[in-house]
Formats: C-alpha cells, structure tokens, sequence
C-alpha cells in the first residue's frame, strides 16, 4: 500500500519464494509501517497473513531497535514496547517462553520480544522510522539498544 503522505514509513519485504509457499504470490508484503494510527508489525513471508499485527499508538511506549548476538552474524529487530495489559499479538515469537526469550536476548524484556520482528528480506531506515514517529506519535521515543559481546 502506498500511501500519499510523506511521513507515512512503509517497508516491505524482498519478493522471495516463501511468498509463493505461502500462497501470498508475488504481492508487495508490508514488512513494518508506521502511520498516524500505530505501527504494524508484517508477518514472515511464508506465514503472512496469520503472523500480521497492528499496534495502535495508545497502547505503545516505545519503538526499540535491537540485536540478537548469535554464533553467525547479529540479527537486528524491530519491536514495540507496550503497555502492561496490551492484547498479546500474534507473530513468530507468540509461544516463546520468558526462559527462552532471556536465553536468546538477555538485554530485551519478555514482552518487547514478543512484540519484535526480524529485519530479514527489508532494510529499515532509521532517519525515516525517527521522522515518521515524531510525526505520527512525538510522545513515543525510539530507541536502540545494545547488547554486550557475549564471549
């Protein structure tokens, strides 16, 4: 979807074949936007439809930019802090326990990940996400965190 307002941030996935597994064909899938009613959240390619989650901007607190440290390379995410009491959203990381989201990301709270999507198949802009928030939510900070080397 293309919107006419400039401020309107809207990435959308690389085309790859897990679109045509998951019968989206070779539509324009929205990976991360963010508008003047929230933020939503794209599903995984292969999973779309099921995966997609909209935020509406009384129910955040903050947008947060993180990385997971793994054997390979970093993977960076993108993720939504929420108000306590928010409906859980739907998405890859819905059925990971607090234990298992501590082992992979000791530096995110439990919540932030499950409200976080992989930077796989797009590229975010972090200028143009800032622009974008101040715009639509100023009350809303965005935020980067890092996470130690872990040896």
């Amino acid at each position: 979807m293309t919107d006419v307002n400039p401020l309107v941030y809207e990435a959308h996935f690389r085309r790859t074949p897990f679109q045509l597994l998951g019968g989206m064909k070779w539509e324009k899938l929205v990976a991360f936007r963010v508008d003047d009613t929230g933020v939503l959240l794209g599903g995984a390619p292969a999973r779309y439809r099921s995966q997609l989650a909209f935020v509406p901007w009384k129910d955040i607190t903050s947008v947060v930019v993180w990385s997971q440290i793994t054997a390979a390379n970093p993977i960076q995410y993108v993720g939504l802090q929420r108000k306590p009491g928010a409906p859980r959203l739907p998405g890859m990381n819905a059925d990971l326990s607090r234990a298992k989201t501590s082992k992979l990301a000791p530096h995110v709270d439990h919540e932030l990940f499950l409200a976080s999507r992989p930077i796989n198949f797009w590229r975010l802009d972090p200028e143009r996400l800032q622009a974008a928030v101040d715009a639509f939510a100023p009350h809303v900070p965005v935020l980067v965190y890092s996470q130690p080397h872990l040896s």
